[in-house]
């Protein structure tokens, strides 16, 4: 089976868990694989991911080949696969439009951004790189907040006719205007905003579906995240925390028995910690009222390395965009959406979610309407 040729916009931590994970699930590993969602999806396994092309903006980075441009400062995520061979690909300057966030410039030295003196490419140049690769999908990887970079390389998936994976908050593929230009191209399309494998959202989102099946009244609740990677770092510039509030808090309220009122529910980054890196820890409490009205409350505190449990899902939902591709089917991908995602264009429970998945990877006759 030939590789799923994939382009990459951004060559942060994420990036580099997802490759090495590429290189650490080979066939040898498959069978007593830990931390795989599905060892296959259809006849496509982890190893069958080929990166063929790479876009980033920092120096320590463009001009140097992939595989060792992921273990190069800022990036700061565990490694548990090195000594990766040479891909062959070069990582190429992006456009930087507002893909970075300028307090991170000259930061400090382990986590500064510094801008590559290379040009900028046009639309054209990019969308030209990633023909001549030979991708076949485009996976989103910039920071949060690049909402005008974002919309670029959703343009040049468009112009390269390749399927878009959009793994950060930025609304595309629950835009419907966007959606209906992949459509009509007949490009799939997953987003938006990836769903960790085991994180802060989807535990949150769990905890709430249950409270509403056993009948417990959620009257407040409360997310709060420190991270020490540059991903929270970025987060400390509010202005560019817009997206990423509205799709945590939505990821929340979607599976709760009513709305909550805005003053009852909080949920986001919080603060920037140097030495925890990539280590995210999620601090939780819910308050709700049991039979009688008698009141409870819940705290849990979850500590997970923040870039593999992103990877773990992005394997997936690559696959899933490679499944489409064969098929012929384009247009939003309903179900890796709602299940992969934390703001697809519907939510859905994850029990429901995670069936609608299945049928989706067997092919099966299901709606997802």
């Amino acid at each position: 089976m030939s590789n799923i040729k994939i382009a990459i916009t951004g060559v942060g931590n994420c990036v580099s868990s997802l490759i090495q994970g590429i290189h650490y699930y080979t066939d040898d590993k498959l069978e007593s694989a830990v931390g795989l969602m599905h060892t296959e999806i259809g006849p496509y396994k982890p190893a069958d991911i080929e990166v063929v092309a790479a876009f980033d903006i920092d120096k320590r980075k463009v001009g140097q080949d992939v595989n060792e441009a992921i273990f190069a400062k800022p990036n700061c995520t565990h490694v548990f696969c090195d000594n990766l061979p040479p891909s062959g690909v070069i990582v190429k300057m992006g456009k930087l439009l507002d893909g970075f966030a300028p307090h991170m410039e000259n930061y400090r030295d382990n986590l500064t951004f510094v801008k590559s003196d290379a040009p900028e490419p046009t639309m054209d140049e990019v969308v030209r790189d990633i023909k001549e690769s030979g991708a076949e999908i485009l996976c989103n990887y910039l920071p949060v907040g690049s909402e005008e970079a974002t919309r670029f390389y959703a343009e040049c998936a468009l112009e390269a006719e390749v399927a878009f994976v959009n793994n950060i908050p930025v609304f595309i593929a629950s835009d419907p205007a966007w959606a209906k230009r992949f459509e009509e191209k007949n490009l799939p399309i997953i987003g938006d905003d990836i769903k960790a494998q085991l994180g802060a959202t989807i535990t949150h989102r769990t905890l709430t579906d249950l409270f509403n099946k056993r009948g417990v009244k959620l009257e407040r609740t409360y997310q709060l995240n420190t991270g020490g990677n540059t991903d929270f770092l970025n987060m400390l510039s509010r202005k560019r925390l817009a997206s990423k509030k509205i799709s945590k808090t939505e990821a929340v309220q979607s599976v709760t028995a009513s709305r909550m009122d805005e003053d009852s529910i909080h949920i986001g980054p919080s603060d920037h910690v140097p030495w925890q890196k990539d280590n995210k820890v999620c601090f939780l409490r819910m308050e709700g009222l049991l039979f009688g009205n008698v009141p409870m409350d819940l705290e849990l505190r979850l500590s997970v390395e923040d870039s593999p449990n992103s990877a773990g899902v992005a394997i997936d939902a690559i696959r899933c965009a490679k499944l489409a591709l064969d098929r012929g089917q384009g247009g939003i991908l309903y179900a890796p959406a709602a299940y992969f995602c934390k703001h697809p264009p519907r939510q859905y429970t994850d029990d429901e979610a995670f069936h609608m998945m299945e049928y989706f990877i067997l092919d099966k006759e299901k709606s997802e309407e």
